[in-house]
């Protein structure tokens, strides 16, 4: 049983990580019907700016967190710019060739620029964690799950209690319509890349201590994310929460019980059973064409 609660820990953990970046995947497929598939990088390049502030630098961990969000801000901004806006009234497949090649990009600098050697990114906190009768909660690992509960309820109090929140989801929901009330639908995508990248940068930031900081985490990241946001029924929040959440723990589970080499084959065989038995996702709806 102790063995089963702390694998369960170690599972949301590390599915809180892949439920933050499919909330980057659903929040701009909302808003923009194309899948970003630069979300993962973004995580990886916040990861090694983190490398270069606290590390490299020996700046402050808060600062350097503070600097990388502000970078990946950015970052977001710059993507939407140059990735979406000008493709917005292309049909998606040119986005979506856009957001590889963006992704393709953004992996390839940080490599010229940084080299293709792991680097490895300290704690935030110097104690490992504590002992809960004979479960081990990694102090890290609570940190990822705090800060995602925590952004969670920032999510649904944002967007259901706030008039910018309500903006986001008028344009996600019929941009034509949300422009003719008078809604800036330019300002709201952008604001929703920024988000999302901020949201992939934390992941990034809240992940590198647990894992090395490599070129290859960002790709490893948003296919996990990626098959989560269709577990969990692709456009819905709840769904990418949820989804994440069951892959980390399937994920886990699979490590300890079966194989550790086909860790990463698991996400991906249930993947394959939810497109075959229930290709809309756990929450997701069927919907119908009429001809």
């Amino acid at each position: 049983m102790d063995l089963i609660l702390q694998l369960l820990f170690t599972g949301i953990g590390i599915g809180s990580v892949y439920a933050l970046v499919a909330l980057g995947f659903v929040l701009i497929f909302r808003a923009t019907n194309v899948v970003n598939f630069a979300q993962g990088e973004f995580s990886m390049v916040a990861a090694f700016l983190m490398v270069v502030f606290a590390v490299d630098l020996e700046w402050p961990y808060w600062l350097s967190v503070l600097l990388t969000i502000g970078g990946m801000a950015l970052l977001g901004a710059l993507f939407n710019l140059g990735v979406y806006y000008p493709l917005r009234h292309r049909t998606y497949l040119p986005v979506i060739i856009s957001t590889i090649g963006a992704s393709i990009f953004l992996a390839n600098t940080t490599l010229a620029l940084y080299g293709p050697q792991p680097q490895v990114l300290p704690p935030v906190f110097e104690t490992q964690g504590f002992l809960l009768g004979l479960v081990f909660l990694d102090s890290q690992y609570l940190l990822i799950i705090a800060v995602t509960a925590a952004l969670v309820a920032f999510q649904y109090w944002f967007f259901e209690h706030t008039l910018v929140g309500k903006k986001l989801q008028a344009t996600s929901q019929d941009k034509e319509m949300a422009a003719l009330l008078g809604i800036p639908v330019a300002g709201m995508i952008m604001l929703t890349f920024v988000y999302s990248a901020v949201l992939g940068g934390i992941a990034g930031i809240l992940v590198a201590p647990v894992l090395f900081v490599s070129i290859q985490m960002g790709a490893t990241i948003a296919l996990k994310a990626f098959a989560a946001t269709i577990i969990g029924g692709f456009g819905d929040v709840t769904g990418a929460i949820i989804g994440g959440l069951a892959l980390g723990i399937i994920e886990t589970f699979g490590a300890a019980y079966v194989s550790v080499p086909y860790k990463d084959a698991f996400a991906f065989i249930v993947l394959v059973a939810f497109l075959v038995v229930r290709p809309q996702g756990l929450f997701g709806e069927r919907v119908a064409e009429k001809a």
